[in-house]
């Protein structure tokens, strides 16, 4: 059940999202995942929560990330935003800031906004995933 069916942000991949006038408020509330971004076979899949803005044009991303065994590693990428993720299962690695760590499930790590990063599968042979929030200015 919704709980804030009137409220629902914009959803996307955090490297397209809308600009900030595009942008819905978010209130408290249900905010259940979207459909996977690719097919089961597919070396990443994401499930997208919310995207929006909290009160004092705070911007809000929520997703989780499957990598299968081996995926290639997303691109370096800097942003406005800090980007937080949490390690569900499996191993990764993350690169932030110039510094490598391999996060493990109950891990978190945290790239601050403008510091480049990137996160990739730690492992050939097992799958890996993990929850990310975005908090930031509104890109």
């Amino acid at each position: 059940m919704l709980l804030a069916a009137p409220a629902l942000a914009t959803r996307g991949e955090a490297q397209t999202a809308p600009v900030a006038a595009h942008l819905e408020k978010l209130a408290s509330g249900l905010y259940p995942p979207d459909p996977p971004t690719a097919a089961a076979t597919a070396p990443r899949i994401s499930r997208h929560y919310v995207l929006g803005l909290l009160p004092d044009n705070i911007r809000l991303e929520a997703h989780e990330t499957h990598l299968a065994p081996g995926a290639p590693p997303e691109p370096i990428g800097h942003h406005k935003h800090t980007e937080i993720w949490f390690m569900r299962e499996g191993e990764a690695t993350l690169m932030a800031a110039g510094v490598t760590h391999i996060l493990k499930p109950g891990d978190m790590g945290l790239c601050i906004a403008g510091d480049d990063h990137t996160i990739t599968n730690a492992s050939k042979t097992e799958p890996a995933s993990y929850f990310v929030l975005t908090v930031g200015l509104p890109e």
